[in-house]
C-alpha cells in the first residue's frame, strides 16, 4: 500500500497515482498532516511519498518525525520529493535522514520514471523492511521455544541467547552478551573434545552428541547439544547456533559425536541402516504362526498389530501423545514438546534409520528402490524411451479364443483360484505368454466384460497389446510378474473382509491396474534412469518415473486402437473415475512411499478393527463397515493390496520363491553391470554377481519390507497360509546364510 501525502494535486502525484495503478498497489491520498497520520495509523503503508517541494503548504520533515514516533511505522519506508535545482550546488541529504526519511525522490514527473522508482523500492528497501518484520517472529518463537538456544559471532562472542537457556543455565542475558565463551565458565573444558568439535563447525558442518555443562551455581548439567554453523556474506561463517535440550534421566545414552553436513542430512543414499525397524517383530517370533487354530490366530495377528512399532514419526507421535494423555502435566509438556520435535521433520512416514554396523544388503536395497539415484554423474545417458517401440493391436496376430485354450494350458490353471497356484507352469505352457491366457479366465471369472460392456475379443487384444509390451528380455519384471501379481490381486479380492470392503469398480481397478502395473519396464530401477539421465527421468521429473511410465503407457496402448480400447463403451464420469483409482494403484507400488502406506493403513485400519473386536464389538456391523467402507480407507486398502500383490514372492511356496529370488537378483547383477561399464554410479554394489549372498539379500528384504507389511495385511484380510510359507522361507534362507552359501539352493 502506497500513501500520496500532497497538499495540491499536480504532474508529479498524478504520475505517482500512475505508477500506483500499473504496479498494482493500492494508493490512498491525504492532503495535510493530520488526514495523513490518520490514515497511515489506520492503514498501515509499506511506502510513504511526501511532497517535500512547498514548505509554505506543510512541514514535511516534522510530519515525517511524527509518523516515525509511532510503532507502525518501524518497517515503513518513507520518500521525500524535492524540488530539482539546475542553479545551485547539490544539498545534504542528512537533515532528511534524519527526519526519518529513507530515501529522497528528485522531482519527476514522467510516468515511468516514478513507476521505476516503486519498483525498485519493492524489490529493494521494501522487501528488506518485509524481511525485518519477520524477524520480529522468529524472534518471538525462540523466546518462547522450551529448547535452549545460543547463537554467536564467527569469533564466539554471545549475541543472543533465550529466556530458556537463561532457566537452564541459571544466567541473565546481559551478563552473557557480547562476552566470548572463553568468558563464561559455562561448557567444559576438554581440550581434545573441543577441537572435536571446532573441526566439524568451522568447515560449515553441524556437530550433535552429548556435552556436560556448569550452571552459574557451579551445578554440572547433561546436555543434548546440536551446534549449526550460519553461512553469510562471502559465503563465510558468520554465526553459530547452539540448541540444546536437558537430557532425561531414561535416555543418558552415550552417544558417538558425528559431523553431519546440513545440506546432506535426508540424502538417503548416505545413509547407513542398522535396526531398520528397531521394535519390529523378530524373524524367529513369526516361526509358530499359522499352526494354530484360525481364531486363535486372529487375536494373535490383532496382538501383534497393537504391538507393531513401524519407527515412523508419525507413529511415534501417535503413541506419545497417548501416552501423554494418562501422564502427569510435566511429562505431558515434555511428551508435546517431544510431537513437536518430530513433526517438523519433512518425511513424517520414513522410519529412522541407524548410520553404524549397517547391512549392506539392506542398505543397497533401500538406495536402489526407496530413492530416485544421486542424478547423472557422468556424460552418458541412458536413452530408453527415443529407441523403444510398443506393439499395438495391428501388429499383433489374432487373438486366440477362450474356447479354444490348449489343454495343457488349461490343466496349468486349473487351481489358479488358489495361492499355491503355479505361475512358471503356465509360463511353460504358454511360451512365456501367461498373461493373456490367466486374464481372459481370471477377467471372466470377476464379470469385467460385463462392468467394462466390451466384447471378449476387445479384451482378448487388449490384454495381448499388454502381454506385448512387456519386455520378455527382463528376468523379472516381464509378463509373468504381470500374472503373477495379477494372480495374488485376484486371489486378495475374493477374501471375504476385502469383499466387504469394495465395489465393483474397486475389483475392476485393482485386476487393470494388477495387470498393467509394470507394462514397459526396462529391467532398471528408478535410481538408475535419473543418475543415466534417461528420457523418461527428464520426463516425469526425476519422480515416481516407472510407475508414472507404466501408467501413461497403458492408458495410451487401449487409447490406440479401437480392436483392444476396453474403456471405449463407458460412461464418461465412470470411465474418469475407474482411471483415477487405476493410476492411484499403479502409483502406489513406488517403493519411496512403502512406509508412508504401510503407517497409514496400520493407523487408520487395522488398530481401528482391532479395538473393536477386543472391545467385544464384532458384532458392531456399522462400526467396522464405517472403518471400512470410508473413502480414505477404501484408498488405503487399494493401495495395501496391489503392494502386498507385487512383492508378494517371499510369501510364495518354496520352488516358487526361490525362482523370483534368483529371477530379481539376475535383473539387479546386470543393471549394476551396465552401470559399470557406462560409469554411472553404482546404487546397489552389494549385488555383484560375483559377491552377492542372494540369502542374506533376501532376509534383508524380507526383514526391512515384508514383515511388518504383511502381518498388517493378514490381520486385515486372515491370510494364514501366507504366513506360513513366508515363515518357511525365512527358515530356508537363514538356513543358507548360516551356512555361509551366497547361491539359491544347497549343493547336492
Amino acid at each position: 500500500q502506497v500513501l500520496l501525502v500532497f497538499a495540491e494535486e499536480d504532474e508529479q502525484s498524478h504520475g505517482f497515482r500512475w505508477a500506483c495503478d500499473k504496479a498494482g498497489f493500492r494508493c490512498h491520498i491525504a492532503r495535510t498532516p493530520q488526514s495523513a497520520l490518520e490514515c497511515f495509523l489506520d492503514k498501515h503503508h509499506d511506502i510513504i511519498i511526501i511532497d517535500h517541494r512547498h514548505s509554505r503548504y506543510f512541514d514535511a520533515e516534522a510530519l515525517c518525525r511524527s509518523i516515525r514516533t509511532t510503532k507502525a511505522s518501524e518497517n515503513t519506508v518513507i520518500i521525500c520529493v524535492v524540488q530539482r535545482h539546475t542553479d545551485r550546488e547539490e544539498s545534504s541529504i542528512l537533515p532528511l535522514i534524519i527526519a526519518g526519511f529513507t530515501r529522497r525522490y528528485i522531482e519527476n514527473s514522467s510516468r515511468m520514471a516514478c513507476y521505476n522508482e516503486l519498483i525498485q523500492l519493492q524489490f529493494g528497501q521494501v522487501q528488506a523492511q518485509f524481511k525485518l518484520r519477520a524477524c520480529s517472529s522468529l524472534f518471538t518463537a525462540l523466546e518462547k521455544s522450551q529448547e535452549a538456544i545460543e547463537i554467536t559471532s564467527e569469533d564466539h562472542v554471545i549475541q543472543y541467547v533465550n529466556p530458556a537457556f537463561e532457566t537452564m543455565m541459571g544466567y541473565q542475558i546481559g551478563e552473557l552478551t557480547e562476552k566470548e565463551l572463553t568468558e563464561v565458565p559455562i561448557y567444559e573444558k576438554k581440550a581434545d573434545f573441543l577441537d572435536t568439535i571446532n573441526s566439524c563447525i568451522k568447515i560449515g558442518k553441524e556437530w550433535q552428541g552429548m556435552y556436560y555443562a556448569k550452571k552459574k551455581n557451579g551445578d554440572s548439567i547433561q546436555q543434548n547439544v546440536k551446534i549449526l554453523p550460519v553461512i553469510g556474506q562471502g559465503g563465510k561463517i558468520r554465526h553459530y547456533v547452539s540448541i540444546s535440550r536437558l537430557c532425561n534421566d531414561n535416555n543418558k545414552v552415550e552417544k558417538t559425536c558425528e559431523c553431519i553436513q546440513a545440506e546432506s542430512q535426508t540424502d538417503a543414499q548416505t545413509c547407513r541402516h542398522k535396526d531398520m525397524r528397531k521394535g519390529s517383530l523378530d524373524v524367529r517370533s513369526t516361526t509358530s504362526r499359522g499352526s494354530d487354530g484360525s481364531s486363535q490366530r486372529r487375536r494373535s495377528s490383532m496382538a501383534r498389530v497393537h504391538s507393531m512399532t513401524i519407527e515412523a514419526p508419525i507413529t511415534k507421535v501417535i503413541n506419545i501423545i497417548n501416552a501423554a494423555q494418562e501422564s502427569s502435566p510435566m511429562p505431558v509438556a515434555e511428551a508435546l514438546d517431544r510431537a513437536l520435535e518430530i513433526l517438523r521433520t519433512t518425511e513424517l512416514y520414513s522410519p529412522q534409520l541407524g548410520t553404524k554396523d549397517e547391512d549392506p544388503h539392506t542398505s543397497d536395497l533401500v538406495g536402489g528402490l526407496m530413492t530416485d539415484g544421486l542424478r547423472r554423474l557422468s556424460g552418458n545417458e541412458y536413452i530408453l524411451s527415443a529407441k523403444q517401440t510398443h506393439q499395438v493391436a495391428g501388429s499383433l496376430s489374432s487373438p486366440i479364443s477362450l474356447n479354444d485354450i490348449p489343454p495343457r494350458i488349461t490343466q496349468a490353471m486349473e487351481n489358479e483360484e488358489q495361492w499355491d497356484f503355479d505361475i512358471f507352469e503356465l509360463e511353460a505352457a504358454t511360451h512365456k505368454r501367461p498373461l493373456v491366457y490367466l486374464g481372459l479366465k481370471i477377467f471372466a471369472r470377476f464379470g469385467i466384460c460385463e462392468f467394462l460392456n466390451c466384447s471378449e475379443s476387445t479384451l482378448r487384444s487388449w490384454l495381448q497389446v499388454i502381454e506385448a509390451n512387456y519386455h520378455s528380455s527382463n528376468s523379472y519384471h516381464n509378463s509373468t510378474h504381470s500374472a503373477d501379481v495379477l494372480h495374488a490381486t485376484a486371489y486378495f479380492l475374493s477374501k471375504e473382509r476385502v469383499k466387504q470392503t469394495l465395489d465393483p469398480i474397486d475389483e475392476v481397478a485393482a485386476l487393470i491396474a494388477a495387470t498393467v502395473h509394470d507394462v514397459g519396464h526396462p529391467g532398471r530401477t528408478n535410481s538408475f534412469l535419473c543418475n543415466a539421465g534417461s528420457e523418461l527421468a527428464i520426463l516425469y521429473n526425476d519422480t515416481a518415473v516407472l510407475e508414472s511410465h507404466h501408467a501413461a503407457l497403458a492408458f495410451r496402448l487401449t487409447a490406440s486402437d479401437d480392436k483392444c480400447n476396453i474403456f471405449k463403451n463407458m460412461e464418461r464420469n465412470e470411465y474418469r473415475t475407474l482411471r483415477q483409482v487405476i493410476i492411484d494403484m499403479v502409483l502406489a507400488t513406488e517403493m519411496t512411499k512403502h512406509f508412508e502406506h504401510v503407517n497409514k493403513f496400520v493407523n487408520s485400519i487395522n488398530k481401528p478393527l482391532a479395538a473393536l473386536e477386543e472391545n467385544g464389538n464384532n458384532g458392531d456391523g456399522e462400526s467396522i463397515k464405517t472403518v471400512l467402507r470410508s473413502p480414505e480407507n477404501r484408498i488405503l486398502i487399494k493401495r495395501m493390496l496391489i503392494k502386498c500383490a507385487d512383492i508378494s514372492n517371499p510369501c510364495r511356496p518354496r520352488e516358487q520363491c526361490i525362482e523370483w529370488a534368483g529371477r530379481i537378483s539376475e535383473e539387479y547383477f546386470a543393471q549394476t553391470d551396465e552401470e559399470r561399464r557406462q560409469g554411472l554410479p553404482v546404487v546397489m554394489p552389494v549385488f555383484d554377481r560375483n559377491t552377492c549372498s542372494i540369502p542374506k539379500s533376501q532376509l534383508s528384504f524380507i526383514d526391512y519390507f515384508i514383515i511388518d507389511m504383511f502381518d498388517a495385511w493378514d490381520a486385515f484380510a486372515d491370510l494364514p497360509n501366507l504366513m506360513e510359507h513366508l515363515n518357511n522361507n525365512i527358515k530356508y534362507w537363514k538356513g543358507l546364510d548360516g551356512r555361509n552359501l551366497r547361491v539359491l539352493r544347497p549343493p547336492p
